[in-house]
């Protein structure tokens, strides 16, 4: 035998001889138990895990049945595990004094782990406005990273050309997937500029979806002047006044509580307040 046959590694019997049943299963993605001290939360993951009631009746199905349905991992840099989707089922685990739960690891991208984390939420019954809000502007920005031409931060007077893909744009594609037109996309992507306090203010639907969408084109600076004002005055503004308060800042017009006293009136006339 030459020294070049004499090399070569034959395969084995048991890889020569195998049922392709045995070959699916092999290549098929398994439930395996994982700890879940080595799970880690989706960077930036945009939907709220609350202990609210819900969770508690999540607890008690923990403890009864143990989780039914499989989270969905992917193993990051560190060597954890990261959550797609399940963070709610993991919370519960962890209240019930569970060391571990059942995972389906899949080799993903960032990208499509993005994506696929958002797909998978997006599917609950109730979705706070801020959580779309930052969901829609993940998942945009996860399609322009797999080479999709998008732009996110684009405004109401300036919208770009259809960026086509199957002849769709790229909001159309993300309304599309979740039930809404690209202009709505467009108009939850605008709260991710909201201040924290406001935006929290349209979660607890104390302020309307679209007077919040005007306001969010205020400067940081003019929307803690605002926000003052309206826990002064224990009121909010109405559509109108939002829009009125829009163009106040287009106008390059600096602010202060004196001036928003009678915002959206229609009063304040000087270039600089006092």
């Amino acid at each position: 035998m030459s020294e070049k046959e004499s090399k070569m590694q034959l395969p084995k019997l048991d890889s020569l001889f195998t049922t392709q049943e045995q070959r699916d299963y092999d290549n098929a993605e398994k439930v395996v138990d994982i700890n879940i001290s080595d799970i880690v939360d989706f960077p930036n993951h945009p939907f709220k895990v609350i202990d609210d009631d819900k969770m508690n009746e999540t607890v008690e199905s923990v403890k009864k049945y143990g989780v039914i349905h499989a989270i969905i991992v992917r193993k990051n840099k560190e060597g954890k595990y990261e959550i797609i989707s399940g963070h709610r089922r993991k919370r519960a685990c962890e209240i019930a004094r569970k060391e571990k739960i059942p995972c389906i690891v899949k080799d993903l991208s960032d990208e499509e782990a993005t994506i696929l984390m958002v797909d998978s939420n997006l599917q609950r019954e109730e979705i706070l406005p801020s959580e779309k809000a930052f969901a829609f502007k993940m998942k945009l920005e996860a399609l322009k990273h797999q080479g999709r031409k998008i732009d996110i931060n684009d405004n109401d007077t300036s919208v770009p050309m259809a960026q086509n893909f199957d002849n769709l744009t790229s909001r159309e594609i993300v309304g599309k997937e979740a039930g809404e037109s690209q202009d709505q996309v467009r108009r939850y992507i605008r709260l991710t500029e909201l201040i924290p306090e406001i935006l929290q203010m349209v979660d607890d639907k104390r302020i309307a979806f679209r007077p919040a969408v005007e306001l969010s084109y205020l400067s940081e600076e003019n929307q803690y002047v605002l926000l003052d004002i309206m826990q002064f005055s224990d009121a909010t503004p109405s559509l109108a006044q939002a829009i009125r308060m829009k163009k106040l800042e287009q106008e390059g017009r600096t602010f202060s509580r004196k001036t928003w006293r009678n915002y959206g009136t229609g009063k304040t006339k000087s270039k600089r307040a006092n």
